[in-house]
């Protein structure tokens, strides 16, 4: 059977430098095996999947999924999906915005030009044990800091979630990734994220995402990686209680550019977004 998809770069408006997702736009009839199967095969960080909503609030549901697990939610699928739906006509946004059902309950992705900006659900923040930060630091192969204590960040998918001593510190990490799978598969979290902040230029920090137990070695660039990141910086007093927002970079380590547009408002509710560009359009023979 032949099925409309989309390749679809996130995070920046120049194709090939983002972080892409292949958005399968006629999926109802697909079992998740098969979905699995077809994620597996594209090898992307993730693939997604349009079915029909089941809740009157939505305008579609989407299903997602790395090379070797379904995730509850993730932001740069979040992102180009909601971009496919919308160049492709099957969705018309309604007062510049859309719905996704997903896993983690309804998303909401604001809309303006290429631009998509979704809403983090509602995170859980867990502090790790003293003895798990110290394994930490044995994945990375460098100290992070214990000021701002590490911690578990739950926004659907579970990031392990530290602070380095700078964005060179970040962009010098070489894990161990194959350490790394044991570790978030004990403490059942989907990856590491780590951030240090840049002295200068258009971003704040610099942020990498590692999720071997998914089979995603390093996510070019990583929106609920992102959104944990800015829900850490807000729990560990690293940004003001008052509204902000701020620029990160993420993608050099794999040849990207990817900038995410954070803000976080004064009751700590978080967004992420950034720019969407579609690169292939295709039709899957599955």
């Amino acid at each position: 059977m032949s099925r409309n998809y989309k390749v679809v770069d996130v995070f920046t408006a120049e194709p090939l430098l983002g972080n892409p997702v292949a958005v399968v736009l006629d999926a109802a009839d697909l079992d998740g095996e098969t979905m699995q199967g077809i994620a597996r095969w594209t090898n992307l960080s993730e693939t997604t999947f349009v079915l029909p909503p089941t809740r009157p609030e939505a305008d579609y549901r989407l299903r997602i999924f790395t090379p070797g697990s379904e995730l509850p939610f993730a932001g740069h699928p979040t992102l180009g999906s909601a971009h496919a739906v919308i160049e492709s006509g099957r969705i018309v946004p309604r007062e510049g915005q859309v719905v996704q059902e997903c896993g983690a309950g309804l998303i909401s992705i604001a809309v303006s030009g290429a631009t998509r900006v979704l809403t983090m659900p509602t995170a859980g923040v867990t502090a790790l044990a003293p003895g798990d930060v110290d394994e930490l630091e044995a994945v990375l192969g460098a100290p992070v800091s214990r000021a701002a204590e590490p911690a578990l960040v739950d926004v659907g998918p579970v990031w392990v979630v530290a602070q380095l001593a700078s964005a060179d510190a970040v962009l010098r990490l070489q894990p161990d990734l194959a350490r790394s799978a044991v570790f978030e598969r004990r403490l059942h979290a989907t990856g590491v994220t780590v951030f240090g902040t840049h002295a200068t230029g258009d971003a704040d920090i610099e942020v990498r995402s590692f999720a071997p137990s998914c089979g995603v070695g390093e996510d070019p660039v990583c929106g609920s990686g992102n959104g944990s990141v800015a829900v850490f910086r807000r729990a560990r007093g690293l940004l003001p209680a008052r509204a902000s927002t701020y620029v990160a970079a993420q993608g050099r380590c794999v040849g990207r550019a990817g900038r995410v547009a954070i803000t976080v408002d004064d009751a700590g509710s978080v967004t992420v977004g950034g720019n969407c560009v579609t690169v292939i359009d295709g039709v899957l023979r599955v």
